[in-house]
């Protein structure tokens, strides 16, 4: 019996896969993310939230946002092996989640498109070139918290139609102070952004708002997809929310960018299912 685990910064997906093909069963929990979380506060959030059991568990593969180097690979292995039973705990990025949901053990160029952003190049075996996502404030081109900040943004400086303005205002009844606390002083500011993206949504077809995220998107391919020389000739796979539920846009900006788009899922986790049972 296997446990995977597909986790973002917003929320955390789990699934049990057992011998006898039996479907998976699943549950979600809050997002995990070291960068953001203690091994304390990692640990509480499964003790809350778990809801499948501690095991035993032949392997626990565990996919996760801010999980690409070894301090915080480690910090968050101590917490899982802290809370499973798990014969082998096995910690990898949430991009290598996306490489072997979207491409298995063939080569492509993969991103990632939700509360975050992140792309690589992956060989078919390994992420052979990455472009770092540098976070929402220096990076995540494209992602829901950088959509949200821009529209936060606009809506405060004034920048965008009164219909807007006074929509949003309706919608979510916050005063500029609320706002800034929730980005510059509370915990998680990239998840309190990311939800505006649903705002956008909404207002999709306002001319400023497609606007907004189609160039949000153009920036992701200049500035992460172009500087791998593969993405010539092998199509660009996209997994996560923000890909998925604008993808006619984001298929608009990668033919504009001169790319080929190839799958776009809104999670990995149905094709990280089929990759550890299947191994392809």
């Amino acid at each position: 019996m296997i446990l995977i685990a597909d986790s973002g910064s917003t929320r955390t997906t789990w699934s049990v896969i057992t011998d006898n093909g039996i479907s998976p069963k699943t549950c979600e929990t809050s997002g995990i993310n070291p960068y953001l979380q203690t091994p304390e506060e990692i640990s509480d959030t499964l003790k809350r939230e778990f809801t499948l059991g501690k095991g035993p568990f032949d392997a626990l593969f565990f996919y996760g946002a801010g999980c690409a180097n070894p301090e915080k690979i480690e910090a968050v292995r101590l917490s899982l092996d802290n809370f499973f039973k798990a014969g082998n705990i096995n910690v990898f990025s949430d991009l290598m989640a996306a490489a072997r949901s979207l491409c298995g053990k063939s080569p492509g160029i993969v991103a990632i498109l939700g509360t975050g952003s992140n792309s690589c190049y992956y060989n078919g075996n390994e992420i052979a070139r990455h472009v770092s996502p540098l976070g929402y404030i220096l990076g995540d081109e494209g992602s829901g918290t950088v959509l949200g900040r821009k529209l936060l943004a606009d809506v405060l400086k004034n920048q965008l139609p009164e219909e807007i303005i006074s929509a949003f205002n309706k919608k979510y009844g916050l005063q500029p102070s609320e706002i800034l606390e929730n980005v510059y002083r509370k915990p998680f500011p990239n998840r309190f952004m990311a939800q505006f993206t649903h705002f956008i949504s909404d207002h999709i077809d306002n001319p400023l708002m497609y606007k907004l995220v189609k160039s949000s998107f153009a920036e992701f391919l200049e500035r992460n997809i172009k500087q791998f020389p593969e993405a010539a000739h092998l199509p660009v796979h996209v997994t996560g929310s923000i890909g998925w539920h604008f993808s006619d846009i984001f298929r608009a900006a990668i033919r504009e960018a001169g790319f080929t788009a190839g799958v776009i899922t809104k999670t990995p986790m149905d094709g990280l299912i089929r990759f550890h049972k299947t191994g392809k």
